[in-house]
């Protein structure tokens, strides 16, 4: 019974990422680094991120990774920043700095974002998947995921600015 149940959602699942895939041909597309999640793939992988035809696509160097936009059970993003300077020099020279230069150490941090997605795969199992990308991408990605049936716990932020800007106009 409970096979059979698995069955019919795993059939439902993929039929809706093929009605998706050929009713919707949108894309949406950036530079980002995998820092963990897809089975197979080193941390920090570095390729492209596209939402395209129902489904999150993630090109790297030696392959690729698809996930269908209506097995993401939750779309997250966020901002961070990270160091310009990597590796061992970067490290001694934040170490090194003189006391009292820590206000000068953010200079040498650029912002980027955060997406992180969880979801289901054809077995039911749970995953999940955190990107970083240039600053200002996360949001059109997640955008897009959400049009294209992922789900989302937190609304996302240029449609909630929209709301409000629109509730305030109706109170004049």
């Amino acid at each position: 019974m409970i096979s059979t149940v698995r069955v019919a959602l795993i059939a439902i699942t993929l039929s809706f990422c093929f009605s998706v895939s050929r009713a919707q041909q949108a894309q949406t597309e950036t530079g980002a680094v995998q820092l963990i999640g897809f089975a197979g793939l080193k941390e920090n992988t570095k390729g492209r991120l596209t939402v395209i035809n129902g489904s999150l696509h993630f090109t790297y160097s030696k392959g690729y990774v698809d996930v269908c936009a209506a097995s993401i059970e939750d779309v997250v993003t966020g901002k961070d920043s990270q160091r310009l300077i990597g590796g061992t020099f970067g490290t001694v020279a934040s170490i090194a700095a003189p006391y009292g230069s820590g206000s000068a150490l953010p200079f040498l941090r650029k912002k980027v974002d955060v997406l992180t997605i969880q979801y289901r795969d054809a077995d039911g199992g749970l995953h999940g998947a955190i990107f970083t990308m240039p600053s200002g991408q996360a949001d059109p990605i997640k955008k897009e995921l959400v049009a294209q049936g992922a789900h989302t716990s937190e609304p996302i932020l240029a449609d909630l600015i929209k709301n409000l800007s629109d509730s305030r106009e109706e109170k004049r």
